[in-house]
């Protein structure tokens, strides 16, 4: 099996002043009113973390029970728990997906079989062998943007197997149309993150919804108060009817600049993977890797694409920013030629 640095992730990429465009995190957050709630939870640090609370929103929120709900410390622990809980015989993870899934298989001593999606990395479930007990796959999929039907990742689901979806970026689809976390087939496990969208990956935040007996599972490889205060705070206020509105307008909004972002790029030659939902775009450009080198001279970051299993040297994700950071780095590809 090729190697690939399963620990590399966009974070990697950043700092000395690079304007992002490799980090997923939605810029100018966490907006004020949450900062604020966060700030205040401090004064509640000397009790012990109820997670109570922010267990019922969620379930609320998806019109789930509160037995269906498990809060984590962002979705890397959520793909954790899965490993060191589930006892698969045959493990699969579908790529190009964010790579976080099988380093925890990985670690936790599964052997890990890759299915590599084809051309514009679409799924068809007879893409994934029938022998398969567990399944992990993205949705949308970072780093390509695609979002696969609710349909196509339903019929992956038998007796016997465990399907578990990673929708960290499903937020940024207007109406989540093709999100299991209100349906929940049985043997679907769903993993959310609401460190994207809010601007909370330093602080972790998330949580997985599943059958009642399969969050039991995870909660035993879970540490005792896993969540802070402040996290489960913030866990609350963003699965309140306002917050899932705001989130809601910010996603059209940036669904509109990315359709414009990528007309430009593709305008210039690129290939950007079709159908992109989520706040990135996966471009395939030639000397990705130099021409990665040489925005990082002029100031700009963006995530290279060859740590992802079926991706390799040609490929680049470009986070969707606003308008105005986004004609910036245009003008910058201009400069060297793209």
């Amino acid at each position: 099996m090729d190697e690939f640095d399963l620990w590399h992730h966009g974070d990697a990429e950043v700092g000395g002043g690079l304007a992002d465009f490799a980090v997923n995190v939605r810029p100018g957050t966490p907006p004020a009113w949450l900062a604020e709630r966060i700030r205040d939870a401090v004064s509640g640090l000397a009790a012990y973390p109820d997670p109570s609370a922010a267990r019922a929103a969620v379930a609320r929120r998806h019109g789930r029970a509160s037995e269906e709900v498990l809060l984590t410390a962002g979705a890397a622990e959520a793909f954790v728990l899965a490993a060191r809980a589930l006892t698969p015989r045959r493990a699969v993870v579908v790529h190009p997906q964010f790579t976080e899934p099988e380093a925890a298989l990985r670690a936790a001593g599964h052997d890990v079989e890759r299915v590599v999606l084809g051309k514009d990395f679409t799924l068809d479930p007879a893409d994934v062998p029938a022998g398969a007990d567990l399944v992990m796959i993205g949705n949308p999929t970072n780093p390509t943007s695609v979002l696969h039907p609710a349909e196509a990742i339903t019929a992956l689901a038998r007796p016997g197997r465990t399907v578990v979806v990673d929708e960290a970026f499903m937020d940024c689809v207007p109406g989540e149309p093709e999100s299991l976390a209100s349906r929940l087939p049985s043997g679907v496990v769903v993993i959310r993150s609401l460190t994207k969208t809010w601007g909370l990956a330093g602080l972790r935040a998330g949580y997985v919804l599943a059958e009642p007996r399969t969050i039991a599972r995870l909660a035993e490889a879970q540490p005792l108060w896993a969540l802070s205060t402040p996290a489960l705070v913030a866990i609350e206020a963003c699965s309140t009817p306002d917050a899932v509105a705001e989130a809601a307008a910010w996603a059209a909004s940036m669904t509109a600049e990315r359709e414009r972002l990528t007309a430009e790029l593709s305008a210039r030659g690129l290939y950007i993977v079709p159908g992109a939902r989520a706040s990135f775009l996966c471009a395939r450009v030639p000397d990705a890797l130099g021409i990665r080198a040489l925005l990082r001279q002029r100031g700009y970051a963006v995530r290279r694409g060859d740590t992802f299993p079926g991706l390799g040297t040609d490929w680049l994700r470009i986070a969707v920013r606003d308008r105005l950071a986004n004609d910036a780095l245009l003008e910058v590809l201009g400069d060297l030629g793209i």
